[in-house]
């Protein structure tokens, strides 16, 4: 299971066992793990971030192609070679990018009568952006 470009967190919504936390990996599959304590599941949420932000390197550009469309950018699978300062840095820049995109591209809604391709590719944008 790699867990570059991962985010462990609790699991609230998850009511069937005690001390769960779910994972979501960067190929958008989700797991549940269950700790025995409480401490223990917030050990476990905060050292697998921890590995998932040392391992995760900047993601790459997204595909150029010759339509217009949304292409979600490539994320590597290479452990990061920049000291932890400097990923976290990325990290929070990446951060405000996104943050950015997302509100611009909630300024700009599709027509409401708008192609059905259009909204689909409006949805998918909107779903990453959200999920980064």
């Amino acid at each position: 299971l790699g867990v570059h470009h991962a985010l462990a967190e609790r699991a609230p919504k998850y009511t069937k066992r005690p001390n769960v936390f779910r994972l979501q990996t960067a190929e958008r599959r989700l797991f549940l793990f269950q700790a025995p304590t409480p401490e223990e599941m917030l050990s476990w949420i905060s050292r697998i971030n921890l590995v998932a932000a040392l391992f995760s390197s900047p993601p790459f550009p997204a595909a150029v192609g010759s339509q217009r469309r949304f292409v979600r950018p490539i994320l590597p699978t290479a452990p990061s070679r920049s000291p932890p300062e400097e990923q976290l840095r990325c990290h929070e820049e990446w951060l405000e990018r996104v943050v950015q995109e997302l509100l611009e591209h909630q300024r700009h809604l599709p027509e409401g009568r708008g192609r059905a391709r259009d909204l689909e590719e409006y949805r998918v944008k909107k779903e990453f952006l959200m999920e980064e």
